[in-house]
């Protein structure tokens, strides 16, 4: 004799819905709504594309801290500051080539930083050896406290500030940069 194994419901729990499987449409939006607010809330507090921003910017000041120690050697060993290339970069010698952002400046570092963004570029500017500007556009603008004010701050070439972008790009202009100690940026 065969055994079957049967499961008696009554029917009044039938007829309530009790033994329905999965959910209902509404539930699911009502569901899917509340997480969509939940991630909304989280990516507003945490702002991840204002955290990428923030990191090469911290890497770009720290490049061009890295730069000035390399210059301030430099005028120890020279008795003045590079020269500047006609496309802004470090001359070391008034008939010598100029040293391409990312390439090496041995003795005075391994490798010359370039912009983590190949649109823009880092500017050097020394007038007369005696004093050097150098500077680099910040991502974030004026939610950083160490950009330029818009005064006479990043200012120094010709009076109209520096230009970030390669040649043949769009102009941007430099909002932060770090100079010899007798002036200011």
């Amino acid at each position: 004799m065969v055994r079957q194994n049967f499961v008696f419901h009554p029917p009044i729990f039938k007829n309530l819905g009790f033994f329905q499987k999965g959910f209902t449409f509404i539930e699911l939006i009502v569901v899917f709504g509340i997480i969509a607010i939940m991630f909304a809330a989280i990516a507003a507090t945490l702002d991840p594309l204002g955290q990428f921003q923030k990191a090469t910017d911290s890497r770009r000041k720290s490049d061009l801290g890295q730069i000035k120690k390399a210059l301030e050697t430099f005028y120890n060993d020279n008795g003045r500051y590079p020269y500047h290339s006609a496309v802004f970069r470090i001359k070391p010698t008034s008939t010598g080539s100029d040293i391409a952002w990312g390439a090496s400046w041995t003795p005075y570092m391994s490798v010359l930083p370039d912009d983590p963004n190949s649109n823009q570029q880092y500017v050097y500017y020394s007038p007369d050896g005696q004093t050097y500007y150098l500077y680099a556009r910040l991502e974030r603008g004026v939610k950083d406290d160490d950009v330029c004010n818009g005064g006479s701050e990043c200012t120094s070439l010709l009076g109209v500030g520096a230009f970030c972008s390669p040649a043949g790009g769009s102009n941007l202009i430099c909002n932060y940069g770090v100079s010899s100690s007798n002036v200011s940026p």
